[in-house]
């Protein structure tokens, strides 16, 4: 008998297996000038810092979006973290890689945040990244979708966020890592400051959790 749900996640394991071959090259080129721009910056070359701005800043406020669920926070989590880089720049290990070091400051930062507010928590529902309407594809329709499908699309999508959201932090910031960020599992612990096997077991959580809150709403078999 065929298993589908777990079919649809090694579906999506393989799309991401592609897109990763497809910008190895560029991850490549974008390590080196990190590392010539944190050289840059530990030398008091203090525009270094708007080259790596240039290069990160936006997909880490996307990942910040996604893990805060506000998007003035995430703007503002986003904008300390890279003060953060500058304060802390002659921290930085020659030869680490540099976007893990920037999310493990992140992620710490949007900790903090989160623990200020954990008295009073909400989930903002309006808060929704610009290259997040097709996200957890696996579970959408396939392209070109008549109009009818596009709206089921529409609330599927929906669904899927608002799960993602509803998820415990220590299991949302290890499946956007994951899904989201193509992070390893090693790149994943030395963000989270945590072993390549608890962000196994988490991702494996997170995973059913996320499942279990759309069984209903997606029909999943």
């Amino acid at each position: 008998m065929e298993r589908k749900p777990e079919l649809r996640w090694v579906r999506a394991a393989v799309k991401h297996m592609e897109v990763r071959s497809r910008v190895h090259m560029t991850s490549a080129s974008s390590e080196e000038q990190d590392q010539s721009d944190m050289a840059r910056l530990a030398s008091g070359q203090d525009a270094a810092l708007d080259d790596l701005m240039t290069r990160h800043a936006e997909r880490l406020s996307h990942y910040l979006l996604r893990l805060l669920q506000n998007e003035t926070e995430a703007a503002d989590v986003a904008q300390e973290t890279f003060v953060r880089v500058y304060l802390h720049r002659a921290r930085f290990r020659p030869g680490s890689k540099f976007s893990t070091w920037l999310y493990a400051i992140a992620t710490h930062l949007a900790r903090d945040l989160q623990r200020q507010r954990a008295r009073h928590p909400q989930v903002s529902l309006e808060a929704q990244p610009e290259d997040s309407p097709h996200d957890f594809r696996e579970m959408l329709p396939e392209p070109k979708p008549s109009p009818r499908e596009l709206l089921e699309s529409n609330e599927r999508a929906e669904a899927v966020r608002l799960a993602v959201a509803a998820l415990p932090e220590e299991l949302r910031a290890p499946l956007i890592l994951s899904v989201y960020e193509e992070k390893s599992h090693a790149e994943i612990a030395e963000v989270l400051d945590c072993s390549a096997k608890a962000v196994e077991m988490r991702l494996y959580r997170a995973r059913q959790q996320l499942r279990e809150r759309l069984e209903k709403t997606l029909a999943l078999p």
